[in-house]
């Protein structure tokens, strides 16, 4: 791609997983995918180049999964950046398929997990996969249970080389520290926002670990009074909700990485330059207020 990414002007730095240098303002492929996440996009064209210009922009680390489509959102980054640039990192995650209505069924039986990481290999072109999540709980949140039979799994494979280093997805305090009784992890990739600040605590443990803590749904899952908070601060800064929103998130906490995902290059501009929102004490203490 011609592109150094080795250096980033990008909001909020990098950050080092397991030995792996990324931005902290990284991208989210899930929106690339049809409707529900499910089928092609409807401007296939416009999806490759927003991945094109996630790369130009200097971002190096994208989010995916197979499931996506399903396999459409790693079919679509392999088209548009393979071979890739040095420096870029993708990240996957398995755990659940997809069905026929579109749902997100559990699929973390030892057989379902080596298939997926092979499968995510194919679908991505590649020899091994930088970061694998384990997703856990169910497509309505967590839920507690061991983890151990499925990220043994994992370990197993990274073993073989397959994958480089393991994280979790959608999983509680206490499964992210079974987790970590087995092997190391270098990131966990959980609902939080303004509104959701369930992992405070968890966020700020892992901060002192120096492992990595990634964000889905920054911006969603806000009641129409916590909205209206968000909006009012945006307003006085000349900012959108967004900006705001994705400027705290650099701003709570040092090993929070963003994923926001967007299918429009003109919204990853903005949601890049929003990012960059200086945010003063003031704004931080009525923010922080919204989810307490």
């Amino acid at each position: 791609m011609g592109i150094d990414t080795t250096t980033t002007t990008l909001p909020g730095g990098t950050w080092t997983m397991g030995g792996l240098t990324v931005t902290r303002f990284g991208y989210g492929a899930m929106q690339l995918a049809g409707p529900g996440v499910m089928g092609p996009p409807a401007d296939r064209d416009g999806a490759l180049a927003v991945l094109r210009e996630v790369v130009e922009l200097g971002i190096t680390h994208i989010d995916t999964a197979d499931a996506y489509g399903p396999v459409i959102t790693n079919e679509l980054i392999r088209e548009a950046l393979h071979p890739y640039p040095e420096g870029l990192h993708i990240v996957t995650k398995v755990g659940a398929v997809r069905d026929a209505q579109g749902g997100w069924p559990v699929a973390r039986e030892p057989d379902e997990l080596r298939r997926a990481v092979h499968d995510n290999l194919t679908h991505l072109g590649l020899d091994v996969l930088d970061v694998v999540n384990l997703r856990v709980g169910n497509a309505v949140g967590r839920e507690e249970g061991s983890i151990a039979q499925a990220f043994e799994t994992l370990v197993e494979l990274q073993q073989q080389g397959l994958i480089r280093h393991l994280g979790m997805s959608n999983a509680t305090p206490a499964q992210v520290a079974e987790a970590r009784s087995i092997a190391p992890i270098v990131c966990v990739q959980n609902l939080y926002n303004l509104a959701h600040r369930e992992d405070d605590e968890l966020i700020d443990r892992l901060a002192e670990e120096g492992i990595a803590y990634v964000p889905y749904f920054p911006l969603g899952g806000f009641t129409p009074l916590q909205s209206e908070a968000l909006s009012a601060v945006a307003a006085r800064l000349g900012a959108t909700p967004m900006a705001v929103a994705l400027a705290w998130l650099l701003q709570r906490s040092p090993n929070i990485l963003l994923i926001p995902g967007t299918s429009s290059v003109a919204h990853l501009r903005e949601n890049v330059a929003g990012a960059g929102l200086a945010l003063a004490e003031e704004d931080l203490a009525e923010l922080d207020a919204i989810g307490r």
